[in-house]
Order: structure tokens, then C-alpha cells, then sequence
């Protein structure tokens, strides 16, 4: 229930040729009643009967995708069956997401109580272990993207693991979600929305952030995932912990296992929920709990292996853990290649304020193989190009040029013109962190539009707009400002919002309303006393840190910022 099953059956059938099917729909075609019906007249377990008799019949069948209701666990002969004819697909969903998704649904007779938000709770306690007890694949559905959540299946149903012939069935989230019935593995083909994994032809280099004994290798290059000695080099324990999401395990977690391994490393793996959303307690618990079962020691490395979220969210636990533990960063997007795994920042969102709780934690190693952006998608690579432009506006002209020239290429992937964007923005981060490590001075200036964006964020709700998209924005807001108070002139400005725009980011900004502007900026980690803090340009190429005055930001906040 409000997993997005019926969604992600449909679009799974027609990948995989079969046909679809829905439990529920089948039981009101065979009674002609509506299951709320169903429930009011004959009562739960009547229809559970019915229930087990329709999934009884279905699962003999072939070339079908089947999404069950969500109580058919609770019967020992419906967990019997789905386990017995196929392989069961858990879609995971939080109780906040399945209470937004269905609170106006009037259809959902275990729903039609004061108080819904108890009862998930409730059914989410009752079934979970259900659902994990026959699951063969978990995929959580924090990210409402279809495209991703049919990926992830996909690329799990073409592993080792699942190249026997059968069905294979899909039960849903943590409340009244559905199994889903997917058959043979013999059509399976590669999603249409990735674009080919061919390896990215560059050399490999390595580059090193001077933080005295502290300092550390940022290893750039194709295939290195694959490299076991490069890989386990800064991993001086037994003990591995590596941490990924959702989208990452499915594409790359064998690989870097498989790495491990060959070194002799035990690793736990633990995966999380995707998205910005998913960047909070919970998921930071869901990290904690894997190592203490797992009874991880003060000498376990934590690799972090995905973008930037798991990258923040790894670093956190790594720093917290025992009170500090070995971290290796394995950055998979262009934005945490070129920015978030470089430099120890780490952290977790709070409702009021993005990345207001954390630490400075540096990595032993950063390890960045460029061959995985081979499978990032078009949105994800241009939330990337918001931070390599970035870097060329506040401390390199001359680079931003070559951004302005070469911004085609990036986006169509052209492997040498990412080598260089990535080697560049290492370069400029790794020496300002050099500079001003814990961010008391120089290194704020990596912040510029990270004030609007941030705001951006959290007035829209973490995950609405990926971070790259929000920084975009808001480097076109940042520019604006200064242009209005004199640090540089309007044709900079047009560049600037040009460039944005051509990396395919949003230049318009949400209209969150003034107020609410205000109040979102500030709570922001580089205002003091309530005054914020803005980095402008003066000139593209050079940044300041400086407050403005109100009447000019709200200027800017009155022509950015537009309804849509």
C-alpha cells in the first residue's frame, strides 16, 4: 500500500513481455464487489480466504507479473506458495511515505481509523518480518522514480544469483503492500534509460590532500572498483563495513565485494534506503544497527560506496562509531566525485535545516572510479556539473572558460573532458581544504548558492529537487545578488546563467514566499547572530563572504523566485 507496486508491476511486465496481474482486482472480478465491500459484508478473514484461493491458482501460471494484497503473507500456505513458484521481491516503503501516499485513499478499509498513522505502524510491525522472511530481493522505495525502483529489480533478477528459471514474486511495504509475480529471466534486457557501461577511457591518477598525518590519496580512474590492491590499500583491519543504497548495490556492491574478499577482508554490507529524504536518524540508525550486530570493532573500516547521501551518512557513523572508526570514500556521481567525498564533511538532514547535525571526519582514501558514471543518470550528471561550475566561478576563471567550452561534452560524456573536470575540481577543493580544513574562514567559500539551495531544499521537502539542481539555482540567485550590488556586471551574471541552464539545471527558483525565504536561510551554518551570510562573486572567478542588505535580497528573491 502506497509502495508504488501496481506501478512498478505494470512497467516490470512490459520489460520483461509478461502480463500483469493484480490480486486484489482479480478477487473483484471473480465476486463483482469492491474489496472495501468485501471487508464491510464477509468480514478480513473471509476475504483472506478468497485471497489464498486467487493466489493458489495464479501462481501456476506463466509469463505473468502478479502484485498480491498486502496481508496475503499472513497466511502460511500464500508464503509457502510464493516462495515454492518464484522469486519474491519486497518493495520497502517508510511509514511517513505510506501514510502521505494513501491519506486521502477512502478504498483502504485497514485504513479507516482515527488514527491510520498507528495502524501502518502496526502492520508494518505485524509483517515486515514476513515479507523478509520469504524476500529474495529487497528494493526501499524512498524515491518516488519508477525508473529506478524497475532498474534496481532488473539489474538484481540478470545477478548470479537469480539465473534459474522461474517466476518471480514481488510482496510490497511495510503495512498492506502486495507481492508481485514475475516470471522467467530469459528476456530480461538492459534498462532503456542507462546508457551503456562502457568504461570511461582516461588514465588513472592520484592526487593527495595535504592535512599533514592526516592527509590522504584521492585515486581517480576507470575499473578501480576492480583493483584489490588500490582498493584494500588504506584498509589496514579484517573487518569491512561497506555501506550503499538501494540504486548503488544492485550495480556496483559485488564488485567492491568481490575486491574485498579477494583480500581476505569479512564484510558486512548494509543497504540503504535512496534519496536526499533518506538523509536522516533513521537511516543513520539503520547503519549503527547493522554494525552492532554484526559485532564490528574499533578496527572495522566503513567503505562508503554511492553519492554524496551515503558518502555524508557513512562518514557520520564512521566518526561516531566507537568513537571514530577507519572511513575509505568510494564515490560513485559526479557530484560526490568532483565535491562531497573530498574534504570530511559529513552529516545528516534535520526537518528544520539541511546537514545541521555532523561532523568533520577525514577518509583514510578516496577512491573515485569513473567507469560507474557510465550508469548515472542524465538528472544525476547534471546535479554533478553544478558543483565542477562551482569551482571555476569562485577560484577559476580560467576553468570556467573551459566549462563555457566544453559543457556539451560533459553532458554527453566525452571521457576526456570528465577526466579533466574531475581532476580540476579535486585539485581546487583538496587545496582549500588544505588551507582551512574545519571551515573557519577560506573554505565557505565552497558554499556559493549553497545558502538559496539549501533553502530550496528544505522548503520543497528533501528530495524534490536533487542537491546539485538546488545549487545550480542557487548559484544563479548568488550571481544575481552580486550583480545587483556592484561586485560584477551583468554580461558575468549572463554567463553564469547561461552555463546553469546549458548543464541542464533549473535557473528559476521556487516561490517559497519571503518569509519563509528568511527563515530557511536563517538557519544556515554560516550565519552568526541571526545574520546571513552570503558567498557572492567579485569578479566570476573570485568570491567573498559577506552579509547584504535586506531590501536587495529581497529583490533577488522577488525575480528568481517564481511560481510555477
Amino acid at each position: 500500500m502506497g509502495s508504488g507496486k501496481t506501478t512498478v508491476g505494470r512497467n516490470l511486465a512490459r520489460k520483461l513481455n509478461k502480463r500483469f496481474i493484480d490480486s486484489d482486482h482479480e478477487i473483484e472480478a471473480r465476486t463483482g464487489a469492491s474489496i472495501s465491500l468485501i471487508f464491510e459484508i464477509e468480514g478480513e478473514e473471509s476475504f483472506r480466504q478468497r485471497e489464498a484461493e486467487v493466489i493458489r491458482d495464479l501462481v501456476t501460471h506463466d509469463d505473468i507479473v502478479l502484485a498480491t494484497g498486502g496481508g496475503a503473507v499472513l497466511h502460511p500456505r500464500n508464503r509457502a506458495l510464493l516462495a515454492a513458484h518464484g522469486t519474491v521481491v519486497y518493495l520497502r516503503a517508510s511509514v511517513n511515505s505510506i501514510l502521505q501516499r494513501t491519506l486521502h485513499d477512502r478504498s483502504r478499509p485497514l485504513l479507516q481509523t482515527s488514527d491510520p498513522r498507528q495502524r501502518i505502524e502496526e502492520l508494518a510491525r505485524q509483517r515486515d518480518p514476513l515479507y523478509s522472511e520469504i524476500a529474495d530481493i529487497v528494493v526501499d522505495t524512498g524515491r518516488p522514480n519508477v525508473q529506478f525502483l524497475v532498474q534496481s529489480i532488473l539489474a538484481q533478477l540478470k545477478s548470479d544469483a537469480f539465473q534459474t528459471p522461474a517466476e518471480v514474486l514481488l510482496p510490497s511495504p511495510p503495512s498492506c503492500v502486495a507481492p508481485e509475480f514475475i516470471p522467467s529471466m530469459s528476456n530480461l534486457t538492459q534498462p532503456e534509460f542507462l546508457p551503456s557501461p562502457a568504461v570511461l577511457g582516461i588514465a588513472s591518477m592520484t592526487l593527495q590532500v595535504e592535512l599533514g598525518e592526516r592527509g590522504y590519496p584521492i585515486a581517480i580512474g576507470p575499473a578501480l572498483l576492480d583493483d584489490t590492491a588500490l582498493i584494500t590499500q588504506a584498509i589496514a583491519g579484517e573487518r569491512v563495513a561497506v555501506v550503499t543504497n538501494t540504486v548503488v548495490a544492485p550495480l556496483y556492491l559485488a564488485r567492491l565485494t568481490a575486491s574485498l574478499l579477494a583480500a581476505g577482508k569479512k564484510v558486512t554490507s548494509i543497504v540503504l534506503p535512496d534519496g536526499e529524504e533518506e538523509k536522516n536518524w533513521s537511516s543513520l540508525m539503520l547503519i549503527y544497527d547493522a554494525l552492532l550486530a554484526d559485532k564490528c570493532d574499533r578496527k572495522t573500516t566503513i567503505v562508503a560506496l554511492g553519492g554524496g547521501v551515503v558518502g555524508d551518512m557513512a562518514g557520520f557513523a564512521a566518526a561516531t562509531y566507537m568513537r571514530g572508526v577507519p572511513l575509505v570514500q568510494v564515490p560513485t556521481t559526479l557530484l560526490s566525485q568532483v565535491d562531497s567525498s573530498v574534504g570530511g564533511k559529513t552529516g545528516i538532514n534535520h526537518p528544520l535545516g539541511k546537514n545541521m547535525i555532523g561532523a568533520f571526519y577525514q577518509p583514510l582514501a578516496v577512491v573515485a572510479d569513473t567507469s560507474t558514471l557510465a550508469t548515472l543518470p542524465a538528472r544525476e550528471l547534471s546535479a554533478g556539473l553544478a558543483e565542477v561550475i562551482k569551482h571555476g566561478a569562485i577560484i577559476d576563471a580560467e576553468f570556467f572558460e573551459w566549462i563555457e567550452r566544453n559543457i556539451a561534452a560533459l553532458r554527453a560524456r566525452d571521457p576526456t573532458a570528465l577526466a579533466h573536470a574531475i581532476r580540476r575540481s579535486c585539485e581546487i577543493k583538496a587545496d582549500i581544504v588544505r588551507q582551512d580544513e574545519r571551515e573557519s574562514g577560506l573554505r565557505a567559500i565552497l558554499n556559493f548558492g549553497h545558502t538559496f539551495a539549501h533553502a530550496i531544499e528544505a522548503g520543497l521537502g528533501f528530495g524534490t529537487w536533487l542537491h546539485g539542481e538546488a545549487v545550480g539555482c542557487g548559484m544563479v540567485m548568488a550571481a544575481d545578488l552580486s550583480c545587483r550590488l556592484g561586485f560584477i556586471d551583468a554580461q558575468q551574471k549572463e554567463r553564469l546563467t547561461r552555463l546553469v541552464e546549458a548543464a541542464g539545471l533549473p535557473i528559476v527558483a521556487p516561490d517559497l514566499g519571503h518569509t519563509t525565504w528568511l527563515e530557511l536561510m536563517q538557519i544556515d551554518k554560516k550565519n552568526e547572530a541571526g545574520v546571513i551570510t552570503f558567498i557572492l562573486l567579485r569578479p566570476l572567478g573570485t568570491a567573498l563572504i559577506t552579509t547584504v542588505p535586506d531590501g536587495v535580497l529581497a529583490q533577488t528573491l522577488s525575480v528568481c523566485a517564481r511560481k510555477h
